[in-house]
């Protein structure tokens, strides 16, 4: 498929998909005429670079994660390092801590959304 088809079946813009290619994450091959053609493969790659992005990665780890990932069979992969397994770990429990934060964060919106909201009376009138 071409790169055009690509961003469309997964929502990332050819732009993405070209600086992909550039740091190693996404290969495509070139036909005689030097446009980008992509496996079936593709599509479902991007989305994992796309989730692993969003879980704060950045695209040198991420180049060292996807080889690592179960192929197409479900079969896992032998190439995590310690290393490598130390740096996600620490990388999940920056996750964590971001999570925890954004918990708080709501709780103490709800309670401002809360004492904000005026209360209604039984016969339809606000209780201020």
């Amino acid at each position: 498929m071409r790169i055009g088809e690509l961003a469309r079946r997964s929502g990332v813009s050819e732009r993405s998909l070209r600086y992909y290619e550039a740091q190693g994450l996404l290969r495509a091959e070139r036909t005689p005429g030097g446009h980008r053609e992509y496996d079936e493969w593709a599509v479902d790659r991007v989305v994992r670079i796309q989730t692993l992005y969003a879980a704060g990665l950045n695209s040198t780890k991420i180049a060292l994660l996807l080889p690592c990932l179960r192929d197409a069979d479900g079969a896992p992969s032998e190439c995590a390092t310690p290393q490598l397994l130390d740096e996600l770990g620490r990388e999940r429990d920056r996750i964590d801590r971001l999570i925890g934060d954004l918990l708080r964060s709501r709780e103490v919106l709800e309670e401002v959304i809360d004492s904000a909201t005026p209360s209604v009376s039984p016969a339809g009138g606000s209780i201020v």
